[in-house]
């Protein structure tokens, strides 16, 4: 069985799904992996350190999508602007693994059932044990908090640290982080690293410790956070009357800030609004908000994608990609990510969609030219397949095997 990996479309996307130590496992599998040339450029790997590992090198796109699993870093609705491009060269039964934003953008996947793909989705990963080498959101996010810290303090007129010099002492930075999640957390360690003083707010109690072993000051609100997070492990979407106090009591704070990290994120939704024209308007000229949920149209009521926008002083960052302004790393971590999710399909020498298995079914969002995974069946207002009543005869039977295996070792 051939995995390929080719060149990211996505306008400004400089990863790439798998790097050349990657390579070497999934040899070891026993996939035949293609790389298309220049694959790995921006992030700083080259074709040479490809084939030393194992890969052949294909010329163009057309070859990448002639193999059996197509491995990417954007597919579907994570690349609305190029995605079309590739999809009459999609092909019955082939598997595709990629972040697709299957809630956020469920019509983007239809195509790949009408090919009849099975597309597995990424950022749809369980919260398990079993699926944390596998979680490309976390490895990203880890990405973006550092980024996001780096960014901010290039945009502050002023230095993080406090320093005692012969002109004077100079008071650090006060940098507030909103949402200790995954980047948050980054965050919250990178600007203490860099000297700032760090407060940090989070709607789930149980992270105050994570804060605080950081050297973070938690912010306590009296809000009512139960329902704030999934069983997934994921945040969940809360009332506007939440929101609306949350901000109320988070302006203070947001006043005396130099620097507002915001990270508040809800899969599939529009990204809550924490901080109001108000609220900026409330901070001292030359401060900074860094939105990380810009790409979901922004915690900040003025943060505009991909825009640097200045407002009464106060400079609004909202940096759509941030993993990809580190492309070597954060396209190393991605590479583990999707290997480890890959190799855990096979059986046997087999690829096997073992819908017993959550991360299999939680992940699988077309097959058989059909839209199967049931969240994005209900984001398009289908009913998901098997809800329908069943036959009273049954098919004959195959001695076919099924379609859900592929023999990694079959020869052609």
């Amino acid at each position: 069985m051939i995995v390929a990996v080719g060149k990211e479309t996505y306008p400004g996307e400089r990863r790439v799904a798998l790097v050349p130590a990657g390579v070497v496992s999934l040899v070891k599998a026993g996939f035949d992996v293609l790389v298309q040339s220049g694959a790995g450029a921006a992030a700083g790997f080259s074709d040479e350190q490809y084939a030393e590992k194992g890969a052949k090198i294909a010329a163009g796109r057309d070859d990448v999508f002639a193999a059996d699993v197509v491995l990417r870093v954007r597919a579907a609705g994570a690349n609305l602007q190029t995605d079309a491009e590739d999809h009459g060269r999609l092909r019955r039964d082939q598997v595709i693994i990629a972040t697709c934003d299957p809630l956020g953008q469920p019509k983007a996947v239809e195509p790949y059932a009408e090919a009849g793909v099975a597309l597995l989705a990424l950022e749809l990963l369980p919260r398990i044990t079993r699926a944390q080498s596998m979680d490309v959101l976390s490895s990203m996010a880890t990405v973006a908090g550092y980024r996001a810290v780096l960014l901010a303090g290039g945009t502050l007129p002023k230095m993080f640290p406090m320093m005692m010099t012969a002109a004077g002492t100079l008071t650090p930075a006060r940098v507030f982080v909103v949402g200790a999640g995954v980047a948050g957390l980054q965050a919250i360690a990178t600007a203490k690293r860099l000297g700032a003083v760090v407060s940090a707010y989070d709607v789930r109690p149980a992270v105050k410790q994570q804060c605080e072993s950081l050297g973070a000051k938690f912010i306590e609100l009296e809000l009512e956070t139960a329902q704030a997070e999934d069983k997934g492990g994921y945040a969940q979407d809360m009332d506007e009357a939440f929101y609306r106090r949350q901000r109320e009591m988070m302006a203070r704070v947001v006043a005396d800030s130099d620097v507002v990290i915001t990270t508040a994120a809800v899969p599939g939704k529009k990204a809550p609004i924490l901080l109001t024209r108000e609220m900026v308007e409330g901070m001292a000229p030359g401060s900074v908000v860094m939105d990380l949920a810009a790409e979901r149209g922004g915690n900040c009521e003025l943060t505009r994608p991909d825009e640097t926008v200045v407002h009464q002083g106060v400079t609004i960052l909202g940096p759509a990609n941030l993993a990809s302004d580190v492309p070597h790393h954060a396209s190393q971590m991605y590479s583990k990510n999707i290997t480890t999710f890959l190799l855990h399909l096979v059986d046997d020498g087999r690829i096997k969609l073992d819908l017993e298995d959550e991360i299999v079914r939680d992940t699988l969002i077309t097959r058989d030219g059909k839209v199967v995974n049931s969240h994005v069946c209900e984001a398009l207002g289908i009913e998901p397949p098997g809800t329908e009543p069943e036959e009273d005869s049954e098919p004959p039977a195959s001695t076919e095997p099924p379609a859900d295996i592929y023999d990694v070792k079959k020869e052609g």
